[in-house]
């Protein structure tokens, strides 16, 4: 290599880590990342329906749950966890302050974060391509990114027994960041990684949980037809001991506090930040959408996950609380099938749907409160077990951009936001999370309505701004990462914009997904390099950015032999 990996990181502005693992200069600030799996958009003008029975259009809810016949399943999605290759997603977030702060302040800029592949850690608990992590983590060390982002897999820390963690891959991963110098934010991953877009590799619930599912179907979220989903515990048995004497809270918060018992060390310097799952992609959601055997295809409106004996047993004492007992039997079953859209339905349509009478409102808001009262009690523990550890807490919240145009927002309403034309189902969920201190973190912030199919009303930049709005009510930190990869100049530009939040104000952090060979390619990087300076700017410098980018072509030069490195190491 012609110069030393000093002098690289001297060109970047940025300290670069000795073997000693010792860093010149100041520490990197705090960040927040997602663990996130998103939306594959499809070729636009392209209208995904589902034939309906004849009937089905004149039945009204509530009534019985309908049984339509599905066929044509794809075969299960599931890959085995191998190389980092062409599926794989970057996610870079940013935050602004370190560990634990407040998110105020005078710095401005936001740093960037970048997820690491699904599969870092290995089955059998080991780091996965050790020579091709060291290369990538140095080779972003050098350009500038704040940190990492890892899933911390439920499914194989505590694999084999409950109460048995087995925390090794994750031990060497973390003391590999802290030699580069790169801060981390872990997500306990508490949801199944395979199934929905993105997902290189198949990592289930551990064996003893799936033991119990398996004994007790009723465990797994289940819709109107029967098909159970095991990609995340119900919400509705949270606090039924159901795993071996234990609630599944009590399982979450045990897996925490082992996490911070063996990591304490390295909590407020090198980790920086707790992401908690609450659900499938590790978003506060119901699984509303699943990818998995062709279920469920963009952009369908996806369908309510309230049909296990659990979740209909609290139906049935909500209705009887209502003083309408006969609302407590089933969910709304003129709601349609996955693969529908909203005028397809009695219960979505726009004039007199169901969604907007007071069944609906009653239904919603049960359904809603579920999934807020679901991150409310997991919070509750997490903030409890991090209390004065320096790190910050985040949640995740999907971005359901399509059909969001229309007065029902039927997507995000089967996800469990209570978010319509007349209603804000976000100010909610930030009210939650304020609580508790916690980061608002949201996807999408790389799309831009236009380019987006419009027969199926998709406008991402408007639901970014209404949850701007949302968190800024609610005095609550906002963070940001991109729902697809992306490597060009116009997401790049995008995600600038919706950083700023407001003339005073800007995102905590970004996350960019995800770290693969795509994103050491030659051109790629050029403009990685240059959307991470500009991050790290901030709005209020006035510098011409034609200049950050022959900066950052002259420091892609400069650096080449390390990114190629990287990059074949990534593929083999």
């Amino acid at each position: 290599m012609a110069m030393s990996l000093n002098q690289i990181g001297g060109l970047s502005g940025t300290p670069l880590v000795s073997d000693s693992g010792h860093t010149a200069g100041e520490e990197p600030t705090t960040a927040a990342v997602s663990a996130s799996a998103v939306w594959r958009s499809p070729p636009a003008n392209i209208r995904v329906s589902v034939q309906k029975q004849a009937t089905d259009m004149d039945r009204l809810s509530p009534s019985p749950p309908m049984s339509p016949v599905r066929g044509g399943m794809r075969a299960d999605l599931s890959v085995a966890c191998q190389a980092l290759m062409t599926e794989e997603e970057v996610v870079v977030r940013e935050h602004r302050k370190g560990g634990g702060g407040d998110v105020s302040g005078d710095k401005k800029g936001v740093p960037v974060y970048v997820m690491m592949p699904l599969d870092s850690v290995t089955m059998s608990n080991g780091v996965n391509r050790r020579k091709a992590m060291n290369a990538s983590l140095q080779a972003l060390k050098s350009a500038g990114v704040e940190g990492i982002m890892m899933d911390v897999w439920w499914g194989l820390v505590e694999r084999e027994r409950a109460g048995e963690y087995n925390w090794g891959g994750y031990a060497e991963l973390l003391e590999m960041a802290k030699k580069h110098g790169l801060k981390v934010q872990a997500v306990m991953s508490f949801h199944q990684c395979g199934g929905n877009v993105g997902d290189s590799c198949t990592i289930p619930l551990p064996k003893w949980v799936l033991e119990e599912i398996n004994n007790n179907p009723d465990l797994a979220y289940t819709d109107q037809w029967g098909r159970r989903n095991n990609e995340y515990l119900s919400l509705g048995c949270d606090t039924i001991p159901c795993l071996k004497g234990r609630t599944p809270i009590q399982c979450y918060s045990d897996y925490m506090r082992s996490f911070k018992d063996k990591f304490s060390h390295l909590l407020g310097d090198t980790i920086v930040e707790i992401q908690v799952g609450m659900g499938p992609a590790g978003e506060l959601r119901y699984p509303s959408y699943p990818e998995k055997d062709g279920v469920w295809k963009f952009p369908g409106i996806g369908a309510f996950q309230c049909y296990d004996k659990y979740m209909l047993a609290s139906l049935k004492a909500a209705a009887e609380n209502y003083g309408k007992p006969e609302w407590g039997s089933t969910g709304p079953t003129d709601a349609g099938e996955y693969n529908n859209w909203p005028e397809d339905t009695n219960f979505f349509k726009k004039e007199n749907g169901g969604w907007n009478s007071e069944y609906g409102d009653f239904f919603l808001t049960w359904y809603s409160q579920m999934l807020l009262d679901h991150g409310e009690r997991i919070l509750s523990s997490a903030t409890s077990i991090f209390e004065n550890q320096g790190v910050k807490i985040s949640v995740k919240v999907a971005g359901i951009h399509w059909h969001y145009g229309t007065r029902s927002h039927a997507p995000e309403l089967t996800a469990g936001y209570y978010n319509t034309r007349f209603r804000d189902g976000y100010l909610p969920i930030a009210r939650m999370l304020g609580r508790h201190g916690a980061v608002f973190n949201f996807t999408c912030i790389e799309m831009r309505d236009h380019e987006q199919p419009q027969d199926a009303q998709c406008a991402p930049e408007k639901l970014v701004q209404q949850v701007t709005s949302a968190t800024q009510e609610a005095q609550v930190a906002l963070a940001g990462e991109n729902a697809l990869p992306r490597y060009d100049d116009y997401a790049h530009e995008q995600i600038l914009k919706a950083a700023s939040l407001s003339e005073n104000d800007e995102m905590c952090a970004f996350t960019y997904l995800r770290m693969n060979p795509e994103l050491f390619q030659a051109d790629n990087w050029r403009k990685f390099v240059a959307f991470v300076k500009k991050m790290k700017e901030g709005k209020d410098v006035h510098k011409c950015w034609e200049q950050v980018e022959r900066d950052a072509e002259h420091f892609v030069h400069v650096t080449e032999p390390l990114v190629q490195e990287a990059a074949v190491a990534l593929m083999h």
